[in-house]
């Protein structure tokens, strides 16, 4: 009991393992995947009080207050809501016993220590979430674009309209367009499934 009171004491606990494909099935995560809609656990990483579960379309994060707690907190950001930024990873110095990586997903910031025997492992993760992260910026960008666009065009088609009268037809194709132009774009750059950038650094 002493010695797992110490071990909180230090944050010894929160120092994380990467957790075998083949164990994915016994962590409490992999209850909250929506594998019925293609959802799959392409990395995660336990603690004592937490779980880390990164699929290709959201990270579940199982909260616990503590190691000593059995109460959990379930937390899902899905990367089509939640955009990632600010990304860094720190590596272990020579005495320290964990790698650390750092991202803000939505608000919320988080830091994730991890034994330094799996750095290989999360070297690979960190790469992951870079380019998630980068690709989002870009379609962001893309998007607003995309927007400035349909504005533009529909300034010029004012000017050339405000001579005559539009007929209400005309209106409601315009307006038509416009919301089905939009949703496509929207379909296009607001990625939903990362599952392409998992399989390009991470494996088996």
């Amino acid at each position: 009991m002493l010695k797992k009171l110490a071990s909180d004491a230090l944050g010894l606990s929160d120092i994380g393992i990467v957790v075998p494909k083949t164990e994915f099935d016994k962590t409490e995560s992999d209850d909250f995947v929506m594998h019925e809609s293609g959802e799959v656990i392409y990395f995660l990483i336990k603690t004592k009080a937490d779980e880390y579960c990164f699929t290709n379309k959201a990270l579940i994060h199982v909260d616990g207050q503590n190691a000593m707690s059995k109460k959990r907190l379930l937390r899902r950001y899905d990367f089509a809501y939640h955009p990632i930024t600010d990304v860094a990873l720190e590596t272990a110095g020579t005495i320290d016993l964990d790698v650390e990586i750092k991202f803000t997903i939505g608000n919320v910031p988080l830091s994730i220590d991890i034994h330094k025997k799996f750095s290989t492992e999360i070297k690979d993760l960190y790469k992951v979430i870079h380019t998630i992260s980068v690709e989002m910026k870009e379609n962001v960008k893309k998007y607003e674009i995309a927007q400035n666009s349909l504005g533009y065009a529909a300034q010029s088609i004012g000017k050339i309209e405000s001579r005559e009268v539009t007929p209400a037809s005309s209106f409601e194709e315009i307006t038509r367009f416009s919301t089905n132009w939009l949703l496509d774009q929207k379909d296009k750059y607001v990625k939903k499934d990362f599952a392409d950038v998992f399989e390009l650094y991470i494996n088996d």
